[in-house]
Order: structure tokens, then C-alpha cells, then sequence
């Protein structure tokens, strides 16, 4: 059968491929815009506390991290395509059987482990993966584009989320979340190419040489290669350092508790989603903005301007929260929606200039790391609302690890692993 993505001549195939890569993510990016609504509504339900809940979350994005690194050294072995179905098909069977659960194990096994299992399987490694594969020209840009596809997944599907929860229940908010999941498979099937040479083209802004060989086995053995030759780089721990406290004020800290504090300051919880979606929509424009910046500017320096000023942020916002939306929340909302992956972009190009074509899995292990962070401030806010009654000490807390990360920033050296460690050459895999 002719590619579908060859039909399309009028616009070249890497462009087709980011744009069903989009799709991919933001639909696997939907269940997890679920935990944050759904707090409330399960603890009245089944009686479980703040920290138990949380703890499904910690799970989830614990494997959701150490899923990535994997995830791209078995889209080098099997492709990118059957990788994406299988994580699409996981997501969406995690979702869906949280419908008849009724113990909290339960909860940790379909919420934590199947969800963080299929989206981690796509996530950023997914982004790394492609963007290598198929730009030369445009990588900042498209990097950035698509991490604020998955990033926003997370956040425009909470109104939404909300007020099916409200409505009909927390069972048809997972339940419409499944569908959307399953909905993407068709695109992915139908137009996800893995290399340009599938359809006759090179990729974007480079020549056929840019096109390398995939990888022939051993998967795992790539994804721990990839580890122990970047753990030898002082910049690799410096990055993946930073990146957990992204993860810890972002996906574990804001996603799922910005919802339940509202709530505990008497905002009633579909504005409160609706504020988060509003971060979602922004974050488009400033993932974009920050893609077309780190072609530009010193990667370094745009992480320790992001770092810094989300550690601000968050140090100012217990004081913000209400009933009621006033200009000092909406002030902090437009700003964390800018901010709220930003810091994607410049890790990436600062992985591909250090690590060379090992930079896709080097990247999983960097956001591994990130979602270790996140793991660790979920369930620890939890415990923190739980034994204090309020959330205050987890925003401080996040707002110094933000300055914390921005300090780790500017030292990062970037020397080609090459350059130091001809063994471990990044032309070899």
C-alpha cells in the first residue's frame, strides 16, 4: 500500500510525521489530567486519604520516567510505530478498568503502574526519538512544538475532566479519557513513518547521510549503555538534577495538588481545572517560544532564567490562593503556563551537543530523572496536606528547589562526549 505520507507532496513528510507525534502525545497525555480532578471525588467515594491517592500518582510518574529510556532504545529496535500503538493500547486499558476497581492496590496498579507504564513508553523519548530521526533544520522549534503537545494533553482536558466528574461521576471522566487514547491509534497507524528513506525523502533540512541505521538489538543493553557512558559526564548529572526538581514543581507538585489546594481555599474545583487548562493553553506558546530561543541563545542560560523564576513563582503563591480569581492568580497562572516545560527544549539540544546520537536515550534517563523528582514531590505534598492541613510547605519547598536548579545550570560544560571519552564514541551503539 502507498504511504500515506508520501500522498501528502505538498508539504514534506517530517512535518506529517510531528504532526500525528502531536496527536500521539496529547492523547496519552489525557489520563493523566485525570488524578488532580479526581481526588476529591475518590475520597468521598472510597475513604482513601490525600497521601493514598498520591501515592498511585508517585507511581505512575516514577514509571513514567524510568519507562522513557527504554522506550527510545525499543523504538530503535522494533520502530517507532508498534512502539506508539502498544503504548496507546496500554494507556487506554489502564483507564478504562479503573472503572470497576474498588481497593486502593487497585488504584496503584491501573492508575500507577499500566498508565505510567504506557505513557512513559511514548513521552519525551518519543520527542528525542523523532526530532533525531527526522530534522536536522528545526530541531529547537519542533522539540519544543512537541513537548508542549504532551505537556498540554495534561492540562486542556481538565475542564473538561472536571465537569464530567461533576456531572456524571468520576467512572465517565476515565471512561472518555480510554476512548481518546484509543482514538489516536488510527492516525499513528495510518501515518507514523519511522525514517524518511520509508517515503522516499531525507530528513528535514538535511541530506540522506543525516538518516543513520537504526539499531539492529538489545534494547536494554542500548538503554544502560547510554547510562553508564553519560553517568562518566558531570554535565549528565547536573542536567539530570535539574530536571527533577522541573518534575517535582511541575507534574508532581502543581498537576496534581494546584486542584485539592484550591479547593482547600474555597475555590470550587472546575475553576480551579479551568486555571490549570489555562496554563496548558499558554504553555503552548512558551515551549515554542523557548524551541525557537534555544536555537539562539546559550541552552545553559535559558535554564537558569526558567529555573529561577518558576522558584519565585511558587515561593509567592500560597499567598494568591482564594475563593475567588483576582489579577495576583492570573498573574501567576500566565507565567507558570509559559514556564511549564520550557525547560524541555534547551536539555534536549544540550543532550544531542554533549551525547551525539546517543542523546535519545541519554534523554530518557535525564527525564527519568524528572519524573523521580515528580514521584517524590507527589507523594510528598500528600503527606504534607495531610499532616499539616494545608499545602504551604510543599510551594515553599518547590520554590527553593527552583532556585536550587537554576544554580546547578550555569556550570554545565558543553564538551562532546567524544572529546573526553573516545571509548565511548556516539557514533556507536
Amino acid at each position: 500500500m502507498l504511504s500515506s505520507v508520501r500522498q501528502l507532496r505538498w508539504i514534506h513528510p517530517a512535518w506529517v510525521v510531528a504532526g500525528v507525534t502531536f496527536l500521539a502525545l496529547v492523547g496519552a497525555a489525557g489520563f493523566r489530567a485525570v488524578p488532580g480532578v479526581l481526588i476529591e471525588p475518590l475520597r468521598a467515594e472510597f475513604g482513601w486519604s490525600v497521601a493514598t491517592i498520591s501515592a498511585a500518582v508517585a507511581v505512575n510518574l516514577a514509571l513514567y520516567g524510568l519507562t522513557a529510556p527504554f522506550a527510545a532504545a525499543l523504538m530503535e529496535r522494533f520502530g517507532i510505530r508498534p512502539v506508539v500503538v502498544a503504548a496507546l493500547l496500554v494507556v487506554a486499558a489502564g483507564s478504562g478498568l479503573t472503572l470497576v476497581m474498588t481497593a486502593a492496590w487497585q488504584l496503584v496498579l491501573l492508575w500507577g503502574v499500566l498508565v505510567g507504564l504506557g505513557s512513559g513508553a511514548m513521552a519525551l523519548a518519543l520527542v528525542a526519538t523523532v526530532t533525531g530521526r527526522w530534522f536536522v533544520a528545526r530541531r529547537g522549534l519542533v522539540s519544543g512544538v512537541l513537548t508542549a503537545g504532551g505537556a498540554t494533553g495534561q492540562l486542556v482536558f481538565l475542564p473538561l475532566v472536571a465537569l464530567v466528574a461533576q456531572s456524571a461521576g468520576w467512572r465517565a471522566a476515565s471512561a472518555g479519557v480510554a476512548v481518546a487514547a484509543l482514538a489516536v491509534v488510527v492516525p499513528v497507524l495510518l501515518l507514523l513513518r519511522e525514517r524518511p528513506r520509508d517515503v522516499g525523502a531525507v530528513p528535514y533540512g538535511g541530506t540522506a547521510a543525516d538518516d543513520v541505521d537504526p539499531v539492529g538489538r538489545g534494547a536494554a543493553r542500548i538503554a544502560l549503555t547510554g547510562l553508564t557512558t553519560a553517568a562518566r559526564t558531570g554535565t549528565f548529572w547536573l542536567l539530570a538534577a535539574g530536571m527533577a526538581i522541573c518534575g517535582a514543581t511541575t507534574f508532581g507538585l502543581i498537576q496534581p495538588h494546584f486542584i485539592p489546594a484550591a479547593h482547600d481555599h474555597g475555590m470550587p474545583a472546575t475553576t480551579a481545572a479551568g486555571l490549570l487548562a489555562l496554563v496548558g493553553i499558554l504553555d503552548i506558546v512558551g515551549t515554542i517560544a523557548s524551541g525557537w530561543l534555544t536555537d539562539r541563545v546559550d541552552p545553559r542560560l535559558l535554564l537558569a532564567v526558567y529555573y529561577a523564576l518558576r522558584g519565585v513563582s511558587l515561593a509567592l503563591l500560597p499567598a494568591v490562593f482564594g475563593p475567588d480569581l483576582h489579577a495576583s492568580m492570573i498573574a501567576f497562572i500566565v507565567f507558570y503556563g509559559l514556564d511549564w516545560v520550557a525547560t524541555i527544549p534547551p536539555t534536549m539540544a544540550l543532550c544531542r551537543e554533549i551525547f551525539g546520537s546517543r542523546a535519545p536515550v541519554v534523554f530518557g534517563w535525564v527525564y527519568a530523572a524528572h519524573q523521580l523528582g515528580a514521584a517524590l514531590m507527589a507523594l510528598g505534598a500528600g503527606v504534607v496536606r495531610d499532616v499539616t492541613g494545608s499545602y504551604d510547605v510543599a510551594w515553599y519547598l518547590g520554590g527553593a528547589l527552583g532556585l536550587v536548579a537554576a544554580g546547578l545550570s550555569l556550570p554545565m560544560r558543553r564538551t562532546p562526549v567524544a572529546a573526553t571519552a573516545p571509548a565511548a564514541s556516539p557514533g556507536r551503539v
